[in-house]
Order: structure tokens, then sequence, then C-alpha cells
């Protein structure tokens, strides 16, 4: 199960949020409510893992495959 990071929404002007991380379903719905205080909360979107190419090119090509005789001819080279 993934882990989501959630805020407190202020109640006043200059009340500081305080943020939690919780554990649920991508099958759920964000919660509204802490589960434990009751108190209103969000879900806070956080960037990812992905992956770098170093090198910048081929990043939207499929990595190229192996032949699946084992490559000992010259068709694939």
């Amino acid at each position: 199960m993934p882990t989501y990071v959630y805020e407190t929404i202020p109640a006043t002007a200059g009340e500081e949020t305080r943020r939690y991380e919780i554990r649920q379903s991508m099958k759920d719905a964000p919660l509204a409510k802490h589960p434990e205080t009751g108190e209103p909360i969000r879900r806070v979107i956080t960037g990812g893992l992905g992956f770098v190419n170093p090198s910048g090119r081929g990043s939207s090509k499929a990595a190229p495959r192996r032949p699946s005789h084992g490559g000992g001819c010259s068709c694939c080279h």
C-alpha cells in the first residue's frame, strides 16, 4: 500500500499546517478528515520517482531488444 502525504487545513489565517503520512490503498478516495483526530486535511501532491536519462537522448524510445536467437549472426548488427 502506498503512503500519501496529507496536511491540515488551517482554520484561521496564520495557523501553521501539520503534515502526516498515511498509508491507504490507491483505490481509496482522498481523506477529508484525519482518521484519529477528525481534523480537516487535504492530500499533498508530491514529486515521484522517475527515470532520468543522463544523456537526454532516447527518453521516449523503448530500450533495444536483443535477438531471441542469441545474436551470433550478422542480421542484428
